[in-house]
């Protein structure tokens, strides 16, 4: 890592408490802003940032890495039948060598894509391979082990006795989170509601906030999945893991797309933080979140793409979009602008993990956590509000440089950290064999 970097003539989108949008120069020092405005001293390593949008890395609140090799072999299924029929039996047929490919393929895409920090849940098993290659990337994670104690037709490699899955999860907790100087950390990732028993799901509540660590679980995504919570507990979804212990500020409840007023007030009361995976709902038919309903509540709502099982991309620049339209959609035309879905994208979701102080503005102090996002293409030209063009017009594609606590991870389209091809040969070879374990070389 250099000691210093210099981006040059830029046009910093600072998410600030100002929303502040001003050209000029972001010195980074030891990893961190040192100075933000016009001519800042020149430095050995420079980036010119000219035609660009300089701003905090998207934090991106909901993914499985693990997932990543599923991409295309799960499509037009709803979600109970999408589990049992893929995704639990792709999940059970991983190795720690497929996992680690994962893994590798997503936080590739995931830099060029200009995210910086993810939440995510993988499977049952091998979940150390994914700490293992997020600190070998420099990647930014909160990783949770997924936690499965009941539930029909899963597979036997990802049915746990409920002590075995917490003390595996207890085990990870104390050797990774904290690890490589902060970068990664440690989450409870209890799948849902639908496949933990509730001895499973008040021990890690408790857990949690023994351990001061977040929580992870889905919630309320599914309409057969909301109706067989209610069955089987005689509560709501959502009421129902708050009965357990599990909401409040240090909870992120993926999806949240069937929700009761009861559900919405209890959200906001606890400010426990909702993530909104739109294209995943869209893909899986599940439904449309009412986004807009939750934010108006001062419920914290922040960004993920799910998975690429579902997605089938981990691009934050189609799911700012996304939820922007969708909610119009709702709500009409004004609903969820630009500079709000915008922050959704970096420091609320920064927020939802605890982080807001680290990582999701552009401030002098902060830990350098920023991409470059070139603004002069076809598609976002001309381009007279930044902030417009970033949520509405801009791609993936079109992200220049990526930086991660100071160090260059991606520069001038080239990933530093991790070999594109490579990558890409590994995730290719991984996934036949999988595919082959799994039973499922007729996809």
């Amino acid at each position: 890592m250099a000691d210093s970097l210099l981006i040059k003539n830029g046009t910093l989108v600072t998410l600030d408490s100002q929303n502040s949008v001003f050209t000029g120069d972001l010195l980074i020092k030891d990893g961190r802003i040192a100075g933000l405005g016009e001519r800042l001293e020149d430095t050995e390593t420079v980036i010119d940032a000219t035609g660009c949008a300089v701003l905090p890395g998207f934090v991106q609140t909901h993914l499985h890495l693990c997932q990543t090799l599923f991409r295309g072999a799960a499509d037009d299924l709803s979600l109970i039948d999408w589990l049992k029929k893929r995704i639990w039996p792709m999940e059970a047929a991983h190795t720690r060598d497929s996992i680690a490919a994962a893994a590798r393929l997503a936080i590739a895409e995931l830099i060029k894509g200009g995210t910086t920090c993810s939440l995510t849940m993988e499977t049952v098993n091998h979940t150390e391979a994914v700490f293992e290659v997020v600190a070998e990337s420099g990647f930014r994670a909160t990783v949770g082990k997924c936690m499965m104690d009941k539930g029909d037709e899963v597979p036997a490699a990802l049915h746990e006795n409920t002590r075995d899955s917490i003390e595996q999860s207890i085990e990870l907790l104390k050797k990774w989170h904290g690890s490589a100087n902060g970068l990664i950390r440690y989450c409870f990732a209890p799948r849902f509601a639908v496949s933990c028993t509730t001895d499973l799901l008040s021990e890690v509540a408790r857990l949690a906030r023994e351990h001061q660590v977040l929580i992870h679980t889905h919630a309320s995504e599914n309409l057969n999945e909301c109706a067989i919570v209610e069955r089987e507990t005689g509560l709501s979804n959502i009421l129902y893991l708050d009965s357990l212990g599990i909401s409040g500020s240090h909870v992120a409840l993926a999806h949240c797309v069937h929700v009761r007023p009861q559900e919405i007030e209890l959200l906001a009361r606890t400010r426990t933080n909702v993530v909104h995976c739109p294209s995943s709902n869209l893909k899986l038919g599940s439904g449309i979140a009412p986004i807009a309903k939750m934010l108006s509540r001062g419920i914290s709502v922040s960004l993920g793409a799910d998975g690429a099982a579902c997605n089938n991309r981990l691009d934050m620049f189609t799911e700012m979009r996304s939820a922007a339209l969708l909610q119009k959609v709702l709500g009409g035309p004004e609903v969820l602008p630009a500079d709000r879905v915008l922050r959704m994208a970096t420091i609320d979701g920064a927020r939802a993990l605890g982080l807001d102080k680290e990582i999701g503005s552009l401030e002098v102090g902060k830990s350098a956590d920023i991409s470059v996002i070139r603004l002069r293409e076809l598609h976002s030209i001309p381009s007279r509000d930044f902030v417009s063009a970033l949520v509405y017009s801009a791609e993936a594609s079109d992200v220049q440089a990526v930086i991660i606590a100071g160090r260059l991870m991606m520069k001038e389209r080239e990933l530093c950290t991790l070999n594109e091809a490579s990558v890409i040969s590994e995730a290719g070879r991984e996934a036949q064999l999988l595919f082959q374990r799994a039973g499922l070389t007729n996809l």
